[in-house]
């Protein structure tokens, strides 16, 4: 079996990205709860992330959300965030919290209103230019409720030319992700509910347009590895958006209801050529913390994916693509599985202090003081949270 040294060097710069609103209020569609010690501005929530790559040196960026994350001032923000450590990452859209944008944005039958949210991109690309981050990231709430309410295939076709309209605009490296989701707030039928209509509009944009998947936004028993494998071969996998889920697009913490679908998924990428240094697929998480403490929830999330992209760089493939070659059903099943049931909690914490890290960032954490602190200093003022 592959031991732990042999794949301690692939550990060496992964990178994940921790998402800004992660670390503002949020909740339910019946409550959000405030919590102490709750960013009031962006340079805060900025702050936090640049404190979770510190106790686990896994999070070097953080991406943001236009607008809650807008500042007159995107070159002095990028400074801001350098001087913390960390870099700002991927720009994420909004436009479903617009009163305009009730009966869809880039999809929207009336050409004004889509032409408004195509402004909204166009700005986040200025946003872009100015922090240096390569992806816009669209995901829509775009759809319907009712049958006869909308025009489906009309709205694909508008679909399609907005969003060519938002990547002829980018330049450079800069790249279009497009997330898909299959239902809410859209109950009918929603414009981009699943990897084939992503895949589907993007391979038409062209090389800078991928898809964003969500580990959360699939109906229940779906085969995410499946969709990952495919996007790999087909060189459109741009990023993930990790979290975990019971019911539906509960943004938990990523590996909290099922490790072993992690670890799977994470398989698939590495089997697929989408990690490692060679790699342009993002790792970024997609998390609401509704009852933990923002600060500690992603640094177990941070962790999570760590633990399980070891677990995965454990499976013996020479070993496994012999036995499937073989027809040995249960000798592959059991390769698998003795690289997901080998437990490196052990392995990574010698590996983290050997550079410099806390063992256990978790407990470093709490014993740090910090949580504490910002509770005391983050008095008065309007917490961020959804929206804000």
């Amino acid at each position: 079996m592959t031991t732990f040294a042999e794949i301690a060097p692939q550990l060496e710069g992964q990178a994940i990205e921790v998402p800004s609103w992660a670390y503002g209020n949020s909740g339910t569609r019946f409550k959000v709860f405030g919590t102490a010690g709750t960013p009031r501005t962006v340079e805060e929530k900025i702050a936090d992330a640049a404190t979770v790559n510190r106790f686990t040196g896994l999070a070097p960026k953080v991406a943001l959300h236009i607008p809650w994350d807008l500042v007159d001032d995107f070159a002095a923000l990028r400074r801001y965030a350098e001087d913390l450590g960390v870099e700002l990452g991927t720009i994420n859209s909004n436009t479903f919290q617009d009163d305009d944008y009730k009966f869809g944005g880039l999809t929207h039958h009336d050409p004004a209103i889509r032409q408004k949210a195509i402004d909204h991109h166009l700005q986040c690309l200025e946003v872009m230019n100015a922090t240096g981050s390569r992806d816009l990231k669209i995901w829509l709430a775009d759809g319907s409720n009712y049958p006869g309410q909308a025009d489906i295939r009309g709205r694909q076709d508008r679909l399609a030319e907005s969003l060519q309209t938002i990547y002829a605009q980018l330049s450079g490296d800069q790249r279009l992700v497009l997330e898909y989701k299959f239902f809410e707030p859209a109950f009918y039928h929603t414009d981009v509910p699943d990897w084939g209509t992503a895949l589907a509009h993007v391979q038409a944009l062209g090389d800078n347009a991928t898809v964003c998947l969500d580990t959360g936004h699939h109906a229940p028993g779906t085969n995410i590895e499946f969709i990952v494998a495919q996007l790999l071969r087909l060189g459109k996998l741009g990023a993930f958006d990790f979290n975990s889920r019971f019911y539906a697009d509960d943004d938990l913490i990523v590996g909290a209801a099922d490790p072993f679908q992690l670890f799977r998924i994470l398989f698939e990428v590495i089997r697929g050529g989408g990690y490692g240094p060679g790699s342009e697929v993002a790792f970024m998480l997609d998390q609401c913390h509704n009852v933990e403490k923002k600060i500690p929830g992603q640094i177990r999330s941070v962790l999570n994916v760590q633990e399980m992209t070891a677990r995965a760089l454990l499976v013996d493939r020479e070993v496994l693509g012999q036995a499937q070659q073989a027809g040995d059903v249960l000798g592959a099943h059991e390769v698998f599985m003795d690289a997901f049931y080998t437990d490196v909690r052990a392995d990574l914490a010698a590996w983290r202090e050997s550079r410099g890290l806390p063992a256990n960032p978790m407990r470093a954490y709490a014993e740090s003081g910090h949580q504490e602190q910002i509770e005391a200093e983050r008095v008065g003022g309007t917490q961020v949270g959804w929206g804000a």
